[in-house]
């Protein structure tokens, strides 16, 4: 019983269940986003995605910063080098997704959803590396470091 208690407490505390559930959160937060600005207030389908997707970004940013790799920076001047990297991260991978689901089903023939399911786990690899080596990182001595939680 104590193994499975270690185990669960584990998986927890494990960074990348962390990243996974936040992940989902924020995949809420652009669908009801969307949904509201759509439906509610009847706003352009365009602006409403838009909305959406800003939305979702900026709440990604700070539940990965606090929660996920456990950032400890805590003025918004602190934050915006990070932010800045951040946003650079998700607009390459918006493009590495872009041009997966356009390969995978016009150049090779696969199947709408299937491409969009496949081109989604490597964007999700790709932000989670990101957002670790890349974004999330504190300087010490003037050297940049991993942050670990």
């Amino acid at each position: 019983m104590d193994k499975i208690k270690q185990l669960a407490e584990k998986l927890i505390g494990s960074e990348v269940i962390r990243y996974l559930f936040f992940g989902g959160c924020t995949t809420l937060v652009n669908y009801v986003v969307y949904y509201v600005f759509l439906r509610i207030l009847h706003v352009d389908l365009n602006i409403s995605n838009l909305i959406s997707i800003v939305a979702a970004v900026l709440f990604a940013y700070v539940v990965n910063s606090k929660y996920v790799f456990m950032d400890k920076r805590e003025s918004l001047k602190d934050h915006l080098q990070p932010f800045l990297k951040f946003i650079g991260a998700r607009a390459f991978s918006m493009i590495v997704e872009l041009f997966g689901v356009w390969f995978l089903v016009k150049k090779l023939q696969m199947d709408e959803m299937v491409g969009k399911v496949i081109t989604s786990i490597v964007v999700i690899i790709l932000n989670y590396f990101f957002s670790k080596f890349f974004v999330f990182t504190k300087k010490t001595d003037g050297s940049e470091k991993k942050n670990t939680p």
